[in-house]
């Protein structure tokens, strides 16, 4: 598969995953549990969930950057 082709699909999924990661980071920020939970806990899941999406997109984008294959 070609780099062009590989970054128009990295384009499309890393949208979509945003629009999922942002809609179920935010139901489980605000979840019972993580409201109720004391302060210091609480800064780490919002920073654990903010943070976590890089983690899959990091090796979304080295695939996307992967050189062509020489013919």
């Amino acid at each position: 598969m070609r780099q062009r082709v590989r970054k128009l699909i990295g384009a499309f999924v890393t949208i979509a995953f945003v629009v999922v990661y942002a809609l179920v980071a935010m139901a489980l920020a605000q979840a019972r549990p993580v409201q109720e939970s004391v302060e210091p806990w609480r800064t780490l899941i919002y920073a654990a969930l903010g943070l976590f999406w890089a983690l899959p997109m990091a090796v979304l984008i080295k695939w996307m950057a992967k050189p062509d294959k020489a013919p």
